[in-house]
């Protein structure tokens, strides 16, 4: 079995209250993008889905639901003997893929992570468990839900040799975090950040529910996202264009929100009108507890 290994470090705090990092890790249709001009988007740079590295060490796979538009990212490190491999943001309804695709690689999948609790998509953490119980879940402590690992601000998620940072992204919901590849030695290059709803490709996800709000989501975006190195990837949770990464230089130039003031941008998302999000009193019920809401309803 492999061993859990945890760092934790101070990151700059978005608003007036200091953070405070403890020693251990403790057991324990939602967005909208604005119609982006062709000019802006025609300026958009051609990535491929496998990021250039220092080290060849990192394999990584960018998966697609459809039906939510949802991307699920599978990271590995190759050169280490077990092969050690992540999923960021899995769905159920593509959970046999992604554990098919796994196997087919020859990885050892040891985490299955959330960004946040997701409204338009039962997250796939549950089946995957159930299917490999020897897989362990994880969520930030801010969401209050249920998994087997509860990450904080500073936590580094360890598979092999590589890593992922947690960051507070707080403002779609109030437990929202992004992971972002680690800078050091043998870590991937250009780094990686993976967003979920805070931060879109010339997007963001809404703020008027699960305790969202507009005024946090800018302060995330631009303290945690907007100051990591201008060429770092960024791989949001959905995307309802075509588009599959973009970078922190081109979402400072080009996002149609979030390049305006805070204020702007506040009027902006208060007055977007969206639907209610036809799956959230499904989806937010079931991931609060892992995505096992059934099992645990049939086993009571």
């Amino acid at each position: 079995m492999m061993s859990i290994r945890l760092l934790r470090y101070s990151l700059p705090s978005f608003n007036n209250h200091q953070i405070f990092i403890g020693n251990s890790l403790f057991f324990n249709s939602c967005c909208s993008i604005p119609k982006a001009s062709i000019r802006s988007l025609t300026k958009m740079a051609s990535y491929s889905t496998l990021t250039s590295s220092s080290s060849s060490r990192l394999l990584f796979r960018q998966l697609f639901e459809k039906e939510s538009s949802t991307y699920t990212y599978l990271l590995a490190d190759v050169d280490h003997p077990q092969k050690p491999a992540l999923l960021v943001d899995p769905v159920d309804k593509t959970s046999d893929r992604d554990l098919s695709l796994i196997k087919e690689l020859g990885l050892k999948l040891i985490y299955a992570i959330n960004t946040h609790v997701h409204a338009d998509h039962v997250t796939g953490t549950g089946t995957i468990k159930s299917k490999d119980p020897s897989v362990q879940s994880i969520i930030s402590k801010a969401s209050c839900a249920k998994a087997d690992l509860l990450v904080e601000p500073g936590d580094k998620i360890h598979f092999g040799d590589l890593f992922l940072e947690v960051r507070a992204t707080p403002g779609h919901t109030a437990g929202c975090v992004t992971y972002v590849t680690g800078d050091g030695p043998n870590q991937p290059q250009p780094r990686m950040a993976f967003t979920g709803d805070a931060l879109l490709i010339r997007g963001c996800g809404r703020t008027d529910f699960q305790g969202g709000s507009s005024e946090q989501l800018y302060k995330s975006v631009h303290s945690q996202i907007f100051t990591l190195p201008k060429d770092t990837y960024v791989y949001p949770a959905h995307d309802y264009k075509g588009f599959t990464v973009s970078t922190v230089a081109e979402e400072m130039q080009y996002n149609p929100r979030l390049t305006k003031n805070e204020e702007t941008f506040k009027g902006i998302m208060a007055n977007l009108n969206l639907a209610y999000p036809k799956m959230i009193d499904v989806a937010v019920p079931a991931n609060m507890v892992c995505g096992m809401q059934d099992i645990e309803s049939k086993a009571s």
